[in-house]
């Protein structure tokens, strides 16, 4: 596997895993629907972005080019492209572990993807409807 080159690296070096702007537009959403949450939980597994245990849900905001929705922001970089195959296929299968011990544990897990959190009223609605 060869090394990402310099300028992947400095743009991947800048790419948040918490703060992010889609976690942002879900918090204000969960807000604005009145439910209340924490953020982060470390005490389940995978960390979820928001979680409410007592209530029994976890969301978790994934970004579609890391996570791989299949949107149009699903792209493949073209450089090193064994590299980047191997890394989503392993966040993949990380999610799946994720989304499998939080259920386990009973808990509804709702994915929120990076292109939903576009869409404000549509992303209230459906985090109304299944955290209902």
């Amino acid at each position: 596997m060869q090394p990402l080159n310099a300028q992947t690296s400095r743009t991947m070096s800048r790419v948040r895993s918490t703060g992010t702007t889609p976690e942002t537009r879900t918090a204000e959403a969960l807000r604005a629907i009145g439910v209340k949450y924490r953020k982060h939980v470390r005490a389940l597994p995978g960390t979820p972005d928001f979680a409410n245990r007592t209530q029994g849900w976890a969301v978790l905001v994934h970004g579609c080019f890391w996570h791989r929705h299949g949107c149009r922001r699903t792209t493949t970089p073209v450089h090193n492209a064994e590299h980047w195959a191997a890394k989503f296929a392993r966040n993949q299968a990380r999610d799946a572990r994720v989304e499998a011990a939080l259920t386990a544990r009973g808990l509804k897990v709702v994915t929120v993807w990076e292109c939903e959190t576009k869409d404000r009223a549509a992303l209230e609605a459906r985090l109304r409807a299944e955290l209902s």
